[in-house]
């Protein structure tokens, strides 16, 4: 019977997550005695990361050729999740899996951490397209599974004025999509955003033109 391997573990994350992380390199030498330097895992917290599962915008999108030189052809995905971008990079034949991903397409990856050259990547397994709003769906469901820190009332009364002002640039345009301030405030909890717009909808700072959307009355 042939052997099962055992996959790792495809964690959700957010990129800002994984840039905080601690690549671990396990330093070996080659048959010729030359240092050679092997990516391990990625430390983050109580977890060693191999494998993760991210939902974000695709920013940039760049592809090479192959060269008579022996160079592979190489595509290169920049992804962005309003926490922070990370390049997506596959070569050789493993391209073509991937060449009709647009700039601009919303996308589930699931992929293999990679550090080369001081930089970490991702080696893509599965790319999908998906519905922008599950974005914001990932967020709220990785930030509800975070550890609650106590927030003063000076902090909250903080949080409530950048949300005052974001309301307050957006009159130009009709108004903000409630979406976006849960995607700018990204060190702020979901529920203390939705608990500061509905105390200013109750006291009638604002209003809600539809679902979704809200404008400022002062």
């Amino acid at each position: 019977m042939a052997e099962t391997i055992k996959r790792q573990t495809a964690h959700k994350l957010r990129i800002g997550d994984i840039l905080k992380g601690k690549p671990i390199i396990d330093e070996q030498k080659s048959p010729e005695g030359q240092p050679i330097q092997r990516f391990k895992f990625l430390e983050l917290g109580d977890k060693n990361i191999v494998r993760v599962n991210i939902v974000a915008n695709i920013i940039d999108k760049y592809m090479s050729e192959a060269t008579e030189e022996g160079r592979k052809k190489y595509l290169s995905l920049t992804i962005d999740d309003a926490s922070g971008q990370i390049r997506l990079k596959t070569f050789g034949e493993d391209t073509a899996r991937f060449q009709s991903i647009v700039q601009g397409n919303t996308v589930i990856v699931i992929g293999t951490i990679r550090f080369y050259n001081n930089e970490l990547y991702i080696s893509p397994e599965i790319i999908k397209e998906t519905d922008p709003r599950y974005l914001l769906v990932r967020k709220l469901e990785l930030d509800r599974e975070r550890p609650k820190k106590e927030v003063n009332k000076e902090e909250v009364l903080a949080i409530k004025d950048q949300i005052i002002e974001m309301i307050k640039k957006a009159e130009e345009s009709g108004g903000l999509e409630t979406d976006q301030l849960y995607h700018t405030l990204t060190e702020v909890s979901p529920d203390i955003i939705s608990q500061e717009i509905q105390k200013m909808l109750e006291e009638g700072l604002a209003y809600e033109p539809r679902p979704g959307k809200i404008r400022y009355l002062g």
